[in-house]
């Protein structure tokens, strides 16, 4: 096994020739160091970019979401992405985004565009510091008071997770993802029972299988409907787990179940298949947060076959590309529901709330609990509060980053965190996670 890699990443001390202009912007800075962090704190690995100026105390974040290539992504910022950016001014968003894009020719993927996020996110952070406003006003200010956020609840029958969705309810959720637990068989989003599946999870042996699935978590969602009534909205993942002939079965079958979405039912390999998917019901579509391109949600929102896009920025490269997907979405009525598990660090659910407050295209953010540890890794990172989140006054994201705290939580070794994804199904043959 390989020893878990450093925490901090040196930099580069090289400057590059700048921008063709070589006019000094507004702020007159310049781009003097890019450095990255790797930190656990939730659990899971952080990759954290940090942009560094001439203006003392002027730097901006990023955040590199991909637990499972944590180091690749890392090389592409120290080694290609960060170095191009040496001597440049870090107000030339737009210019610096197609051009670190342009850069590796075969552009695009989660790795590069997760490298590319990072900085571009850090350089939204910078101007929003410059500013002196929060980066939800360079985005066309507030189109509303809060956004609103959902929680995740899980269990292994109906009176459980129904217990779980009214208490949530109770601390001001007003939507909550369920999901529940299928006897016998790896499901997505539930908590171990005990001790020993636990360790069969750890160890992927637990396989997947559909048909169970299919008989169980539908009824069962009309079940916890019936139980919480009719004042909280339920959102269900089906995690890209079934075939396009199933997620047409599925989408029958929670008809009654009154979803406020449900994601994910088709994988990214699939999307030819939403059309005969909207035909086979009524309950609204979800799907994005597996998309490396925006190109990709544009036949969807051409056609009117989803209802809301799972954006996830880190994957797409950034707010600079984000926030053109994100005014598609509005001119076509799709909703936005972004994507911000505990893998999304403070920092990218910084980003995703600037998002939320500033576009009339928003629906619901998805919200992390994160942990103490995490907080603390993180000062001034977004919580809900009663089920919301509201916009706060510190310029750029609003999110610092203390390194002393980081290096109290290392990461793990490269391929611990891949493990989760190794699914099989009942035949044996790998499965999508």
């Amino acid at each position: 096994m390989a020893p878990p890699p450093s925490v901090e990443s040196s930099g580069h001390a090289a400057v590059l020739a700048p921008a063709p202009w070589d006019v000094p912007g507004v702020g007159g800075a310049r781009v003097t160091r890019v450095r990255t962090f790797l930190s656990a704190p939730q659990g899971c690995p952080y990759v954290i970019t940090r942009v560094e100026t001439d203006q003392p105390g002027l730097y901006g974040l990023g955040c590199a979401s991909d637990p499972q290539r944590t180091l690749a992504i890392r090389s592409v910022v120290d080694d290609y992405l960060g170095p191009m950016l040496l001597g440049r001014d870090p107000a030339d968003i737009e210019d610096l985004h197609r051009l670190l894009l342009h850069s590796g020719y075969w552009r695009g993927g989660s790795i590069a565009n997760n490298a590319l996020a990072s900085i571009d996110v850090a350089l939204w952070d910078i101007k929003g510091k410059m500013a002196g406003l929060p980066l939800y006003q360079l985005l066309g200010g507030r189109a509303r008071e809060y956004a609103e956020a959902y929680t995740h609840v899980d269990g292994v029958d109906v009176d459980e997770v129904a217990d779980l969705v009214l208490a949530a309810r109770e601390r001001g959720y007003r939507h909550v993802r369920v999901q529940l637990a299928v006897p016998g068989t790896d499901t997505y989003g539930t908590a171990p029972t005990d001790e020993r599946q636990a360790e069969r999870r750890r160890l992927r042996r637990e396989s997947w299988d559909s048909l169970a699935y299919l008989r169980h978590v539908p009824a069962a969602l009309v079940g916890v409907r019936d139980r919480v009534g009719p004042d909280v909205e339920l959102l269900h993942d089906a995690h890209e787990r079934l075939t396009p002939a199933q997620a047409r079965q599925f989408v029958r079958a929670v008809e009654d179940a009154r979803l406020y979405f449900l994601e994910d039912a088709l994988a990214p390999e699939d999307a030819a298949h939403f059309p005969g998917l909207r035909a086979a019901g009524s309950t609204p579509i979800a799907v994005g947060e597996l998309y490396a391109d925006v190109a990709q949600y544009l036949p969807l929102l051409e056609q009117r076959v989803i209802d809301y896009a799972r954006i996830r920025i880190p994957t797409l490269g950034g707010l600079t590309p984000t926030r053109k997907l994100v005014a598609a979405c509005e001119l076509f009525g799709v909703r936005t529901a972004p994507h911000g598990p505990g893998d999304v660090s403070p920092v990218g659910q910084a980003a995703n709330v600037a998002l939320d407050i500033s576009s009339p295209a928003f629906g619901v953010q998805e919200a992390a609990t994160f942990r103490d540890a995490t907080l603390e890794v993180f000062p001034g990172a977004p919580v809900p509060v009663a089920g919301r989140f509201h916009p706060g006054p510190a310029p750029g994201l609003g999110v610092d980053f203390d390194e002393t705290a980081a290096r109290r939580h290392p990461v793990t070794a490269p391929l611990d965190h891949d493990r989760w994804a190794l699914l099989r199904a009942t035949d044996g043959s790998a499965h999508r996670p």
